[in-house]
């Protein structure tokens, strides 16, 4: 079994999942007392924040790479950033590596492809959904993205940053989701990604009459299937 390098704290809430569920699947696996090898660089999320507010993104890299960095020191032999945002600079850290980096796009691809869907919603931050390194790697896979509108997607980011990351989660938040899933279905979705780590938290199938794409779920069973070498892992 690998090791696994987690970059985290982006939030520590998601992050916390990505731990629960790359455990649980290693364990339902291998049984008995067995659990995942792990890694995890766990960030001052406010700090990270800050960088994203104030559009310092070339500090923001530098320290995603030196996370990345110290994980493959520290014996990581892949390496996982715990956020859909932070994959803004997923080139820079897979460069500054010799170990891969699972990118989470790519995960979420594969997870819509083999469910037949061609146009999807995207919620994540604002960075996210409106800037086009996410976008563009889904369009590289021939699958149509589409976002919602400038009001909506403010919504979606408030609700991420003031609620989600700080451990609330509103009933009357899940609605206003929900209300947004529908209007994006008659926009002619065919599935939604949730596209930041935290929204699987608030969201789940249940809520949604469109089959949702848990980027938190795949990313991480995507880690456990390379770490493991099961030949069902694809990225």
């Amino acid at each position: 079994m690998k090791t696994i390098g987690l970059i985290g704290g982006l939030s520590w809430e998601s992050t916390s999942e990505y731990y629960r569920i790359i455990n649980t699947a290693v364990k339902n696996k291998l049984g008995g007392l067995h659990s995942a090898k792990c890694l995890i660089h766990s960030f001052n999320f406010e700090e990270i924040a800050d960088m994203q507010r104030t559009g310092k993104w070339k500090k923001a890299t530098e320290s995603m790479v030196e996370a990345a960095v110290k994980l493959e020191q520290a014996g990581a032999e892949v390496i996982v950033i715990c956020t859909n945002t932070m994959h803004k600079m997923a080139k820079e850290v897979q460069e500054a590596v010799t170990v891969p980096l699972i990118h989470i796009a790519e995960s979420t691809a594969s997870a819509i492809k083999q469910q037949g869907i061609k146009k999807v919603a995207l919620l994540g931050t604002a960075f996210t959904m409106e800037q086009p390194f996410y976008k563009d790697i889904l369009s590289k896979h021939g699958i149509e993205t589409i976002i919602p509108n400038e009001a909506d997607r403010k919504m979606v980011h408030s609700v991420i940053f003031d609620e989600l990351c700080q451990g609330r989660f509103l009933e009357e938040s899940r609605v206003k989701y929900q209300e947004l899933i529908s209007k994006l279905e008659a926009e002619g979705a065919e599935g939604v990604i949730l596209g930041c780590t935290e929204i699987p938290l608030l969201i789940k199938q249940e809520h949604s009459s469109l089959p949702l794409l848990d980027t938190t779920y795949l990313h991480a069973m995507a880690a456990v299937e390379y770490a493991m070498d099961l030949e069902f892992y694809s990225a």
